[in-house]
């Protein structure tokens, strides 16, 4: 099972010189109402793509609307070769809330 990350922890890596990857598994509505900046969308369109094109020991962290359905894309993202794969806790709808001005929409 993949390990998850904090809220607060996963803000910081983001605020960070080197940023880990951020894949949001929401909807592509919700993606466009808003999401973290700097965050990828990813769905089974494109995650045969994002797999092939991101190196193995990248540090990936898969957000989703509550923290929940994105245990189970970080599992299928290590399953399919991503070794620093990380569920961020809260999802989304905690990021929100808690970091209110760190949202884009696109």
């Amino acid at each position: 099972m993949a390990q998850e990350i904090s809220l607060l922890d996963a803000h910081q890596l983001w605020a960070s010189e080197q940023p880990p990857v951020f894949v949001d598994i929401r909807d592509g509505q919700s993606f466009a109402l808003g999401h973290i900046p700097g965050a990828q969308p990813l769905n089974n369109d494109n995650v045969a793509e994002f797999i092939d094109h991101t190196d193995a020991d990248t540090t990936v962290i898969v957000v989703c609307y509550h923290g929940i359905s994105s245990q189970q894309a970080a599992d299928v993202l290590q399953q399919h070769g991503l070794n620093k794969v990380l569920s961020m806790q809260g999802g989304f709808t905690a990021w929100q809330t808690q970091f209110t001005t760190d949202i884009e929409t696109s």
